[in-house]
């Protein structure tokens, strides 16, 4: 390679890390226009604050039993007291912690499994990229709820079984996207830039593929996040969840036991609804507005 042409590969790379600070610098700009996005993010934040004050915010330990079954809401329970005397906003309270911690894990290792397996079925392509698709494609068509129903209840009612229960089923979507964006950014200039140079396989996909196919994936950890907050507020409900933990659908699950809904006991099963929602709804609103910004199709200007 003449001396030129090194020059004009480098300014290549240089031209396209200097691109990725701009929108890193721009990125925080753009988000903060978008009501539904900051609304999003507001809620999320409330929450984190709660899952790390919880010990100070909570005035009883959730697994203690401090007063009498069935109380309603008063000064000293505020939500009252369950079936067997444990405080009912002392569990909500860490419960939240423990929601989010599923939610946010699964998610995570979802898509490190998916974003790898996209990564090396795109970059390499071959027989390496068909035997790692057909294996996507057969946990797709397994049906969701009946294989993490049965995987809950073999390997048992633990919190890290249920992040990886979660986690297992839920890295296709992140394949499948990441292989296709791999695919398209493998074949641009700077990458051929960065081939002509000297750089290996390794370099290539980690500073220069990974980069971009990045916010795309960071998009659908969010999105994946309330599917994850979503599974184990069910399987929790449904009585496989991990009964030494007060997650919000331990909570549910106790109060459909003692048919708090048939007593009218509002106390019980409204609260938990509620941060479920208001959970799900944060991650959904962030969500959405990342896909804005990110998505060429959506967002209304270049950044």
């Amino acid at each position: 390679m003449t001396l030129d042409n090194q020059m004009t590969t480098k300014a290549l790379l240089r031209e396209r890390i200097s691109s990725h600070t701009i929108r890193i610098k721009d990125f925080w700009t753009i988000y903060k226009g978008s009501r539904i996005g900051m609304i999003g993010l507001s809620l999320i934040l409330a929450f984190i604050i709660i899952a790390f004050i919880a010990p100070w915010l909570a005035p009883y330990h959730p697994r203690a039993l401090v007063g009498t079954p069935f109380l309603p809401p008063t000064e000293k329970h505020l939500l009252g007291t369950d079936q067997v005397g444990r405080d009912i906003y002392s569990g909500l309270i860490w419960g939240t912690r423990i929601s989010l911690m599923v939610g946010l894990l699964a998610s995570a290792f979802a898509v490190a499994i998916g974003t790898t397996i996209g990564l090396l079925s795109g970059y390499y392509r071959g027989p390496l990229d068909s035997v790692l698709m057909r294996i996507t494609d057969l946990f797709i068509t397994l049906p969701a709820l009946p294989f993490i129903l049965i995987l809950a209840a073999l390997i048992g009612r633990n919190i890290w079984n249920i992040i990886f229960v979660i986690a297992i089923i839920g890295w296709t979507g992140t394949a499948r996207m990441v292989r296709s964006q791999t695919l398209s950014i493998k074949e641009r200039p700077y990458v051929e830039a960065a081939r002509s140079i000297g750089a290996r396989d390794r370099q290539i996909v980690i500073r220069h593929i990974l980069p971009n196919v990045f916010p795309l994936v960071f998009a659908n950890a969010i999105i994946g996040t309330v599917d994850s907050i979503l599974a184990e507020s069910g399987l929790s409900f449904l009585g496989l969840g991990d009964p030494t933990q007060p997650s919000w659908g331990m909570i549910l699950h106790y109060a459909n036991e003692a048919g708090a809904l048939a007593t009218g006991r509002w106390w019980f099963i409204i609260p938990p609804g509620i941060c479920i929602m208001l959970v799900t709804i944060g991650f959904a609103f962030s969500s959405y507005s990342l896909d804005q910004i990110l998505n060429p199709r959506l967002r209304k200007r270049r950044w």
